[in-house]
């Protein structure tokens, strides 16, 4: 087999994908529209729908970068959108280094200072005594080996000849401790310049064990300790020798002396950070509206400031809550109207694939409207003169409506118009305009297609919410008293082109939507309405009785249908289909007959019955198979109702009576359920009327009148018209559009004064006829009459004076015929 071209490869693949991704939705559907888990469906529904939707809200009509840097040029208007308080870095930083800088300083005050001097006297002379009682005799090096880490300084040969030739001991230390302790009874620095400057700041001692010692003012007398060591080389100590050892023991302990109140720096660092913490950043308010940064502008470093606050604040937590309070509201939005509408609007009834649609159709319009947000902002630099908040007129905001009035009903839409327009409000940055304009211009596109029956509707109804934008597109211009501005050019171009733009997308995604979802519409059922249809050519060809009937019946319903307001095309074309399942067992049903033997003269009653109802029940399944649509479904299934086939019932009963047996009526009645809809109503009302017109003799007006009296009164007494919204007016006038329309087709027609055909009594053809006709004849059953009988000329042809005319031979010859 040669290869195909890469062409048909390509168009065969693109079927498959097509038909696959069909069967997959297909299968969604059924299982979503599965009646046992409907509840549950619509709930994961419902929060699936609130989830992304937040998602998609979220950031709004914000801004959509993170980085502001200085010097970037500006692509587009930037206004706040809501009230902001920005923070002043440089006076902030200002106060904080004030505040740091007037924090209190530490310092640290310890007791233990004088002990640890006379600690370390104790040492060396505790050392030197040992040394002396040990009788050894140690070199000058030996004892500065032996001293120096006792006292943490270097000794020289004076010091240490001074520390080892001390007279007496103990009047020595005591000698030294009480200078020691009197020396640091005053506070000690280590630089006295440094703690005049600290003072100034504020003082905080904190002694030996971490505590704050209240009286700081005796801080303020102190000595420095360059002071306190000059003052340490004067001290002369008994128990020496010579008054030389003391000069050199009192320049040792100059040089080990230290200072008693000393800097705590990271106390100090502490204490600053923590005032410099404690002061709260300086705001100022940024108002809603407010101009940040113009297009094209360089952006400075406050505006980068400004814009990168905003965006900050977009991001943080307050974000998480803006999520939750969306999410919220979406739901609210959703179940309370829906409720609402459930409980209270009577045609309020969608099924669980009418809410997929819904919740795919939303999620669909608001990534439109996103996508659509994001490129009115990036344009800014194209169209400098256009303000950016006047491109959301341009938005096909009606178009979701439109497709829901097509596919559902009115007031399904009013419900999504009423749920769609506070959400774009929320996408808006809460912008009421944005939720009037969207909500009016929805409501007059989806009533412009309230009967689309072809394209030119739904663009008519277009131009009317291109109308209706534009009033409103003026009046709002008018009230922000910019009316005279070259805006409102701008405004009033995006106002018309939106409802053409909403009439293209509508007319471009029903065609889509009817293939995926099998949905009615009324372009549908002009394609189903072409009698040369498959399946109605394969109902001509093996049951023309019952094409014929409902062709018939057909006419009676879209008159009937006209006269109440009604929908004439969906009543026609379900009059059409309402006997496909006839197809199936044709000659099983009279009108398909003709001059065969009735088969159901071998059948019991009940089996005959069963047969009966049998076609409604394949008729609804080859409607599925077909795609026909629920409508025409539900009117397949709903046309006879709960009905009693009395034909069989009564000779049921008969025979039961003859053998003592009894008989009940609910064997020999249709499954129903009754007719729910105008349209139904009235194809049950046209199905029996059709048929029962087919056993009048003399089909006069007035039997016709009577005839269909009788039939509706007998329909209404049943109780078959209990459930559909027909009204006893609506019965009066569906029962003068029957009339009218039956007494066309059983029109009068002259006397011939000689035979069609020759040869063969007239009589006997009629009275041939008239058995045919009357043969199983009953109401209900559509029985057909020949269609010659009514053109039969009388027995006997009246003489009205003129010759008589030559035989139909001769009038064959007259026609050039042999």
């Amino acid at each position: 087999m040669p290869d195909q071209p890469a062409d048909n490869q390509g168009q065969h693949t693109l079927t498959y994908l097509s038909k696959l991704g069909s069967n997959l939705l297909d299968v969604v559907v059924k299982r979503f529209s599965n009646p046992l888990t409907a509840r549950r469906n619509r709930f994961i529904l419902l929060v699936t729908t609130a989830i992304l939707l937040t998602l998609i809200l979220l950031p709004g009509q914000r801004f959509h970068s993170a980085e502001f840097k200085p010097g970037d040029i500006a692509t587009s208007d930037i206004r706040a959108p809501q009230d902001y308080l920005v923070e002043d870095r440089a006076l902030t930083e200002q106060r904080r280094k004030e505040a740091g800088n007037s924090a209190p300083v530490v310092y640290n005050v310890s007791d233990r200072v004088p002990s640890y001097i006379i600690g370390k006297l104790e040492q060396v002379v505790g050392a030197v005594r040992k040394e002396r009682a040990a009788k050894s005799q140690k070199s000058t090096h030996e004892w500065r080996t032996l001293l120096t880490p006792l006292l943490d300084t270097e000794l020289s040969a004076a010091d240490i000849h001074a520390f080892t030739h001390i007279a007496s001991d103990k009047v020595f230390l005591a000698d030294a401790a009480r200078m020691v302790n009197e020396l640091y009874r005053r506070r000690i620095v280590l630089d006295g310049k440094a703690f005049q400057t600290d003072t100034r700041r504020g003082l905080e001692l904190i002694n030996d064990n971490g505590q704050l010692v209240e009286d700081s003012d005796v801080a303020l007398e102190y000595t420095e300790i360059r002071e306190a060591r000059r003052l340490v080389t004067s001290w002369q100590f008994s128990g020496q020798n010579d008054r030389t050892d003391g000069s050199a023991i009192a320049r040792v302990i100059a040089r080990i002396l230290l200072p008693n109140l000393f800097y705590n720096r990271e106390a100090s660092e502490a204490r600053a950070k923590t005032a410099t913490e404690s002061v709260r950043p300086v705001l100022f308010k940024v108002q809603k509206g407010e101009m940040i940064v113009r297009v094209g502008e360089r952006i400075s470093p406050e505006q980068a400031h400004k814009l990168q606050t905003i965006f900050q604040e977009n991001r943080g937590g307050s974000r998480i809550y803006s999520a939750i309070g969306i999410f919220a509201l979406i739901v609210v939005l959703f179940y309370f109207p829906y409720r609402f509408a459930l409980k209270n609007i009577r045609k309020f009834n969608p099924t669980n694939k009418d809410v997929l649609t819904i919740s795919l159709l939303i999620i669909g319009s608001f990534l439109l409207f996103k996508i659509a947000i994001l490129i009115t902002h990036n344009i800014g630099p194209v169209f400098p003169d256009i303000d950016t908040a006047s491109f959301f007129y341009l938005f096909p905001f009606a178009a979701g409506p439109m497709i829901v009035r097509i596919f559902i009903n009115s007031e399904v839409a009013l419900v999504y118009c009423a749920i769609l327009a506070p959400l774009l409000g929320i996408m808006f940055d809460s912008n009421m305009t944005v939720v009037i304009y969207t909500m009016l211009g929805s409501i007059v596109g989806a009533h412009g297609v309230r009967q689309c029956s072809d394209r030119s509707t739904i663009y008519t109804a277009g131009l009317k919410v291109s109308v209706v934008n534009l009033a409103m597109a003026l009046s709002f211009q008018t009230s922000s008293a910019t009316l005279f501005s070259m805006q409102t050019i701008y405004v009033v171009f995006f106002a018309l082109v939106s409802g053409v733009l909403s009439a293209g997308l509508v007319s471009g995604f029903i065609p889509l939507i009817e293939t995926l979802f099998h949905y009615t519409t009324d372009i549908k059922l002009l394609e189903l309405a072409n009698l040369n249809s498959p399946l109605l050519r394969d109902l001509m060809v093996r049951a023309p009785g019952t094409y014929h009937h409902s062709v018939v019946v057909g006419n009676l319903v879209e008159s009937a249908a006209e006269s109440i307001g009604a929908n004439p095309l969906l009543a026609r074309v379900a009059a059409y289909y309402h006997d496909i399942g006839k197809i199936s067992k044709p000659l099983y049903f009279i009108e398909n007959l003709g001059s065969e033997e009735n088969r159901h003269d071998k059948l019991t009653p009940s089996m005959s019955a069963l047969i009966l109802i049998s076609h409604i029940k394949e008729g609804a399944e080859l409607a599925r198979e077909r795609h026909l649509g629920q409508p025409i479904t539900d009117i397949i299934r709903q046309h006879h109702g709960t009905g009693l086939i009395k034909f069989f019932y009564d000779r049921a009963k008969t025979q039961a009576e003859a053998n003592g047996q009894t008989v009940e009526d609910k064997d020999f009645r249709y499954p129903g359920p009754k007719p729910q809809t105008r349209e139904a109503g009235i194809v049950m009302l046209a199905d029996c009327v059709e048929a029962a017109s087919r056993t009048l003799v003399n089909p006069t007006p007035d039997r016709i009148q009577g005839m269909v009296q009788k039939i509706i009164n007998n329909i209404f007494m049943d109780g078959q018209l209990e459930e559909c919204e027909l009204t006893l007016k609506n019965l009066h006038e569906i029962a003068k559009s029957f009339n009218r329309i039956l007494n066309g087709i059983f029109h009068h027609r002259i006397d011939y004064p000689e035979p069609v055909y020759k040869g063969g009594n007239s009589g006997q053809k009629k009275a041939e006829h008239k058995t045919i006709s009357g043969e199983h004849g009953k109401p209900g059953n559509g029985d057909h009459a020949s269609a010659d009988t009514a053109e039969q000329p009388p027995e006997t042809t009246p003489d009205h004076g003129n010759p008589p005319k030559k035989g139909g031979g001769e009038d064959l010859k007259r026609l050039g015929m042999s």
